[in-house]
């Protein structure tokens, strides 16, 4: 039987890279005039991962950040998608949510 991506230790590496590629190619497709400043503020939702500065162990491979960590639990979602809807945040919140969506995916994933 073949490995599995998570026995490869594939699976934190290949969501670390598309917590970067996801913003940026999202920018370069809605935002092309304004991609690299759209990007930028994407990537800057990042920021709720000081969240798991809270957990013991900071890192836990195996461990689904969705409702667990204090800004990725439901009500924390709901402000992101808020700030998703006024141009002024738009940006910064529709990082906030492709953040979330790809922490969802590697609980899926585990």
């Amino acid at each position: 039987m073949a490995p599995s991506l998570s026995e490869l230790e594939l699976r934190p590496a290949i969501h670390l890279l598309l917590h970067v590629v996801v913003p940026v190619v999202t920018a370069r497709l809605f935002w092309p005039k304004q991609w690299k400043r759209a990007a930028l503020w994407m990537l800057a939702g990042w920021v709720i991962d000081l969240d798991h500065l809270l957990a013991d162990p900071v890192y836990a491979p195996g461990r689904c950040s969705l409702g667990f960590h204090p800004l990725h639990t439901w009500p924390a979602i709901a402000v992101y998608a808020a700030l998703a809807v006024p141009r002024g945040t738009r940006w910064f919140g529709i990082g906030l949510l492709i953040h979330i969506a790809l922490d969802g995916l590697d609980c899926v994933l585990m």
